[in-house]
């Protein structure tokens, strides 16, 4: 058994039998180590690697990479803020690349009957901006081929993201389980086909039945077309009405199938993503917890090793809080998260830092800093301090909202009013001159607020740079309507010259006036756990909201390359017919024109709305005519990927954030007067209470077998 007390001396200390170096001279994981007389390269050499460490723990990056001081100047200089953001831009633009290339989405419309001639880029633009961003893409990764393709673009998204990479594991890992309830949903779609087909077969012309067949179950394709449509209730009650109208008791087949298949088999599904997901997510994120603990923990250890050195006592172990602070200055991390442990890290005086308080430190990591507001200004005449206190205070707020309520009650009654009148026949003298009193008062706002918080302290609330901005913009836009228009006067209705008129962007702008009621939201305490669920999922997107991205680039392209140009305007192909003599409920009467694949804007709105699933039996049917039978396999595949796996792993997410902001909400209650921690809501935090933190031994054990640094046994 090991005895505690080495366990918590460090690794690199002579204690342990370390040399203090990484590891002997001339030992290959040491290549490249400067290993001369200088002590100072070495202290040096010392303050990079635990730079370098902290940064992976920040960013739940792994340790396991070379150590020499050429390797730590390379590697810090890849995972910069410039070379990141060079990738992420490169990254953009050749995403961007399908917008312009042809086929061009650089039209004013994707309607085949009214779409001018795409612009066609010149001979070689697209192909050179491609090349550039493949340069960047060698350079960040050697190993990847060089021709790489439209399809493959969204390869370099997600090697990008950590974040995306375990999600994208996640649902590969999910797999197996979800193919297994699939194949159930098959096996119900199969046997309530052929029991359709057989229910509903010919007898008289003109009955219910009959007409049952011949529209949704003539053959074997249809059938299973129209019943897969069914489990998404798109076409529902519609596939059932004409047997139905015949007799009540066909009913009886149509709810069994929806029961069965939409409300017990589609939700069985989503509860298996949703729990494999959990589980292997957690898996995911309980190593990427290991990493920062690792990451801290030879930060401690290589710093702890310079204390070993330099200390004439080797009973004192640990880290000096000067070492950690030179160390803490060029670790590349936000101001206000670097100022709280440094001011934390003051407070221990000389004493070296323990294993255990060097970990506590990096706890600030996950917390939401609070920054005090810069103080307000002082004046010396009573009556400016007595006009200080009544402007700042809370009450003048709720004025302003009940100046804006009145502001937006004004603009729904003028809307309602003028609902049946013709836009020429309009009076908007009363509005207009109820818009520059408004605007005015929101002006004198915050002129008042600036006086009593100063122009820092007003600045420092968000909500307060919201007001002052649409301040600014509605102003900008009153003035230049009275100089347009001139002042209101009976009869005054202000001409619309192109899409809008100053007036008409005026009273558009004056409706965002509406979100300052938004800030009402956290004093109601349930509204507030479901506002804060949604801020935190919009922040923690970028994952889930990149795979969908794929998804959306990686289908577009195929629909490009499979149905371009099969759908033509009426009156150029017989296979389009009029609006008059189509069926009603058709493509062509419902005038989809606009959704088609013939360039990536247009394919990215027609994957929207198959994937919203309202009509989407109407695009079925319409490739089905124009493109072949085959069409189907690409939406039914469209409709699995993206309503069915990705909108279960966003009820994932919803689920999991909402019950932990509830269950800690529900704690807090039952701990009287104990004080809330702010934390930031990331994916990681997210599962944190369920995760293990790891023991000494195992993260001992971590970095005795990291491959570049020989530690002491």
């Amino acid at each position: 058994m090991a005895d505690p007390r080495a366990e918590s001396e460090p690794l690199l200390s002579r204690a342990r039998g370390g040399s203090g170096r990484d590891c002997p001279a001339g030992s290959p994981a040491c290549r490249g180590v400067p290993v001369g007389p200088g002590a100072e390269a070495r202290r040096a050499l010392r303050f990079d690697q635990a730079v370098v460490f902290i940064e992976d723990a920040i960013q739940y990056r792994s340790i396991h990479h070379r150590v020499d001081a050429s390797s730590l100047r390379l590697y810090r200089w890849y995972y910069s803020d410039v070379c990141q953001w060079v990738l992420s831009l490169t990254i953009f633009l050749i995403l961007s690349l399908a917008f312009i290339e042809t086929p061009s989405s650089l039209t004013s419309t994707s309607d085949v009957r009214y779409r001018s001639a795409p612009w066609d880029p010149p001979c070689g633009l697209t192909e050179g901006v491609e090349v550039l961003c493949l340069l960047v893409f060698v350079a960040d990764v050697t190993v990847k081929p060089l021709r790489i393709r439209r399809l493959l673009r969204p390869f370099f998204l997600m090697q990008n993201s950590s974040m995306m990479k375990k999600t994208l594991k996640c649902v590969r890992r999910s797999l197996p389980e979800m193919a297994s309830v699939l194949l159930l949903l098959a096996l119900h779609l199969c046997v309530f086909t052929m029991f359709g087909m057989l229910l509903f077969t010919r007898e008289k012309q003109d009955d219910g039945q009959d007409r049952e067949r011949l529209t949704y179950f003539r053959n074997l394709p249809q059938a299973l077309t129209s019943l897969l449509v069914l489990l998404t209730t798109a076409n529902n009650p519609d596939v059932m009405i004409p047997a139905y109208s015949k007799n009540r008791a066909y009913a009886i087949f149509f709810i069994v199938f929806t029961l069965i298949g939409s409300l017990f088999l589609m939700n069985l599904l989503t509860a298996i993503i949703y729990n494999q997901f959990r589980g292997y997510l957690m898996k995911s994120l309980q190593t990427s917890l290991l990493r920062r603990r690792l990451g801290t923990r030879a930060a401690y250890e290589v710093l702890s090793s310079l204390t070993a050195e330099e200390e004439a006592h080797p009973q004192r172990v640990g880290v000096k809080p000067q070492d950690f602070l030179q160390v803490l200055q060029k670790v590349q991390l936000d101001s206000s998260h670097k100022q709280a442990i440094v001011e934390e890290v003051r407070s221990y005086g000389d004493d070296v830092l323990s294993a255990d308080e060097f970990q506590k430190f990096f706890h600030e990591f996950d917390r939401r800093v609070i920054k005090e507001p810069p103080p307000q200004p002082e004046y010396r005449s009573p009556f400016l301090r007595s006009a200080q206190f009544l402007f700042g205070h809370r009450y003048f707020d709720y004025l302003g909202n009940l100046v804006a309520l009145g502001n937006l009650m004004s603009i729904c009654a003028f809307l309602v009013k003028d609902a049946d009148v013709l836009p020429a026949d309009r009076d908007d003298f009363v509005l207009g001159i109820l818009n520059c009193v408004f605007i005015l008062y929101y002006l004198l706002e915050m002129l008042l607020k600036v006086f009593a918080l100063g122009l820092w302290g007003y600045l420092f609330f968000p909500s307060n740079v919201f007001d002052g901005l649409l301040t600014v913009v509605l102003l900008v836009l009153e003035i230049s309507t009275l100089a347009v228009y001139r002042f209101p006067h009976p009869g005054w209705r202000p001409e619309t010259l192109g899409l809008l008129s100053l007036w008409d962007m005026a009273r558009l702008v004056n409706m965002l006036i509406v979100f300052r009621f938004l800030r009402v939201i956290p004093s109601m305490k349930l509204m507030a756990v479901v506002a804060s669920t949604i801020l935190d999922l919009i922040k923690n997107m970028r994952a889930f909201g990149g795979i969908l991205v794929v998804v959306y680039y990686v289908f577009a392209i195929i629909g490009i390359s499979l149905f371009r140009g099969v759908v033509v305007a009426p009156g150029n192909s017989s296979l389009a017919p009029a609006n008059s003599s189509a069926p009603c409920g058709s493509f062509e009467q419902l005038e989809y024109w606009a959704n088609n694949f013939d360039d990536f804007a247009a394919a990215l709105i027609t994957l929207w709305n198959v994937m919203v699933v309202n009509n989407w039996q109407v695009f079925l049917d319409a490739y089905r005519r124009y493109a072949g039978p085959w069409s189907k396999v690409y939406f039914v595949l469209w409709w699995l990927v993206s309503s069915v796996i990705w909108v279960s792993l966003f009820l994932a997410l919803i689920l999991e954030n909402f019950l932990h902001k509830w269950d800690r909400r529900s704690h807090l209650q039952s701990l009287a007067g104990a004080p809330e921690v702010p934390y930031q809501m990331t994916v990681e935090l997210l599962f944190r209470d369920d995760l293990e933190e790891p023991t000494e031994e195992e993260l001992v054990e971590k970095l005795r077998h990291h491959p570049h640094l020989r530690l002491g046994r």
